[in-house]
């Protein structure tokens, strides 16, 4: 009784240093980057959030803009995450110590990132079709039309989040070292649970990646060879495209990476000064991957002339009237031939 009333503090201080900062100066900076990215992401992508439903009403429309709305809700959603993250960060803390907070936190981060990341890989998949195969008749360019196709992929994406609700673990962390007076099935549960995590989280970003690149070298490929339409246009739409790949790159591929070494530090149990170390690096990887939520409504939105200009119309008016195309004049010139080039349709 004496020796197991020694280890139980022991290892409640354990828990408590995994999740402590070592460096309060590091993560105070990776706070104040967050709430810079919080103030500038949440007005524009709230602004586009109540263009889409008053003055567009995307629900009416056959084009992306079902597609887009969701990616917006989706950062939207996940922006909101920022502020606890920033909060745990200043006092001193890698993550909430509280249970519950820890894990509502991840429920938020899994489901809305890979609700995000979802509605970025259906969008480009569609951009595929439009510019590769634009006569061939496809499942998606049918499901689009419904509002309903992105409920679908709502509720497909809810259960990815059902191991953050599983079994209590340390700090939220995965893979940690367990006391050898801990019950042996206890600690092979707590190892099931976090390989599920773990697979969900690489899941979400390896695979549309590759999804992702796929498409962006169809697309730039058959904007090369395309003869037919403004050239000017065209480098325009492989640009953008390119873009994309780029930006989903620089935001998710390196805490990819960084969770990986992190994985492997803790599995092989490297030296403290070690894995604190990878603990540090993934943890501001983590924060500018955060960045996407104000980078996609720049590369997805306002790629498009006509809604930049409806935007501006509505927000900065000032703006539009020192351009020296007016909003009605795109308007119209955009509506009177809207199938000459697939190109402006899809992008």
């Amino acid at each position: 009784m004496e020796a197991e009333l020694l280890i139980v503090p022991t290892e409640e201080y354990h828990a408590s240093e995994d999740c402590e900062t070592t460096s309060r100066g590091l993560y105070s900076f990776y706070a104040a980057v967050m709430i810079i990215i919080f103030l500038l992401a949440i007005p524009l992508n709230i602004s586009i959030l109540h263009l889409f439903i008053v003055k567009l009403k995307f629900w009416k429309t056959n084009t992306n803009n079902v597609f887009l709305f969701n990616l917006v809700l989706a950062d939207i959603l996940l922006l909101f995450c920022l502020p606890v993250k920033a909060y745990n960060f200043i006092h001193g803390e890698r993550r909430s110590e509280n249970d519950v907070v820890c894990k509502a936190m991840l429920f938020m981060l899994f489901l809305n990132r890979g609700a995000s990341i979802a509605f970025l890989t259906v969008t480009s998949i569609d951009r595929y079709f439009n510019v590769v195969h634009p006569g061939r008749k496809n499942l998606l360019k049918a499901l689009k039309r419904s509002p309903q196709i992105s409920i679908l992929i709502w509720l497909l994406l809810l259960p990815l989040t059902i191991p953050t609700m599983l079994k209590t673990f340390e700090c939220c962390n995965s893979h940690k070292s367990y006391n050898s007076t801990e019950n042996r099935d206890d600690a092979v549960v707590k190892d099931v649970v976090d390989s599920l995590r773990e697979v969900v989280f690489f899941t979400q970003i390896l695979i549309p990646f590759m999804i992702l690149l796929y498409c962006t070298v169809r697309i730039v490929n058959r904007l090369k060879r395309k003869t037919v339409g403004d050239k000017t246009k065209l480098r325009r739409a492989m640009f953008l495209v390119s873009s994309v790949m780029v930006l989903f790159s620089v935001c998710f591929l390196p805490c990819t990476v960084a969770r990986i070494v992190l994985l492997v530090a803790r599995v092989q149990e490297w030296k403290e000064l070690s894995e604190d170390a990878a603990a540090q690096v993934f943890d501001g990887l983590m924060v500018l991957s955060f960045i996407d939520c104000l980078l996609d409504p720049l590369v997805y939105c306002f790629c498009s002339t006509k809604f930049k200009n409806i935007y501006l119309g509505n927000y900065f008016p000032c703006i539009l009237k020192k351009h020296e195309h007016p909003l009605e004049n795109s308007t119209s010139t955009a509506n009177t031939n809207p199938k000459r080039d697939n190109v402006n349709t899809a992008y």
